[in-house]
């Protein structure tokens, strides 16, 4: 371990004669800066809306798992006494930590969004809405039901499963679709970096042949390009995956962004995994640097 920790401090040290090879400045230097750069930024991104919407899935879905809303269908003269047939019958059951029935301005304000504010619901034969509220482990939806079959016949239970389950097959997705994002980003950071090495070296073809010609051998060389594309694509994604955290934190809150982008960006110790990116962006520069000029290399011996 400290052998393989003293190559890596001796990879970074870097070695004069070697470096030569390399040349400090120029487009493939600028190239491989910026495109870490800005790969970082995506990322950054596609990982905060992939830990934002999964919250935002989470919270909802677990939400719907405490409550559930009891309907009742019924004749007018026979809405009042389901009504309270049914809260009593929920007061009594276990797992049930309370029931309320819904008044007619909370019923108007669920139609509103489809039918608008002017709906008559005074009027309409609009079925009887109970809100259900778990404890613990919550209630038997299939006992619930038939005792409520039996003794409010009129009253269809809904557990919210189908609203559920969507949400838990969402948040997957999306976790799914950040994943695939965050792996092509980084399949195009690694193939933009091998195009600016193998440049670099087709550029310096010269410089190379005579090192070769004191004795320099391809690890030796290659170990030049590894070392200086690996620091400078650490370094342009330390300071996309900066400016891109700044940007998360620059968000307008929910306030002001009228609840759309509730959640969005990092929270706790999620504001630590931005900082495994350009970990990640040199880990690709230096297999990409490597394989890139070994093979160079072989074809201009």
């Amino acid at each position: 371990m400290i052998t393989a920790f003293g190559r890596f401090i001796a990879m970074l040290a870097g070695d004069p004669l070697a470096d030569r090879s390399v040349p400090p400045t120029g487009y493939t230097a600028r190239l491989t800066l910026f495109t870490s750069g800005a790969m970082a930024f995506l990322a950054v991104f596609a990982l905060a809306l992939s830990l934002a919407t999964g919250r935002l899935a989470d919270r909802w879905s677990a939400e719907l798992a405490r409550t559930s809303t009891l309907r009742i269908s019924a004749p007018a003269d026979q809405l009042d006494a389901q009504q309270a047939a049914a809260i009593k019958l929920l007061e009594t059951t276990p797992g049930v930590a309370s029931a309320r029935a819904l008044s007619t301005e909370e019923q108007q304000e669920l139609l509103e969004p489809w039918f608008g504010p002017d709906i008559p619901i005074a009027s309409l034969p609009i079925p009887r809405l109970i809100e259900i509220i778990e404890e613990g482990e919550g209630y038997d939806p299939t006992g619930l039901r038939a005792r409520l079959q039996a003794e409010v016949p009129g009253a269809i239970l809904d557990d919210h499963t189908r609203w559920r389950e969507p949400l838990i097959d969402a948040a997957g997705r999306l976790r799914l679709l950040a994943v695939t994002a965050i792996l092509l980003i980084v399949a195009a950071m690694g193939a933009m970096i091998t195009l600016a090495a193998q440049a670099a070296l087709s550029a310096n073809a010269q410089v190379i042949r005579v090192m070769r010609l004191v004795g320099a051998r391809d690890l030796y060389i290659a170990g030049a390009f590894v070392r200086r594309f690996t620091i400078r694509a650490f370094a342009g994604a330390a300071a996309g995956s900066i400016v891109g955290m700044l940007a998360v934190l620059l968000l307008p809150s929910t306030e002001v962004a009228g609840g759309f982008l509730t959640g969005l960006g990092f929270q706790g110790a999620g504001w630590f995994a931005p900082l495994c990116i350009p970990v990640l962006a040199a880990v690709v520069a230096f297999f990409a640097t490597r394989a890139a000029a070994l093979r160079t290399l072989r074809t201009q011996s």
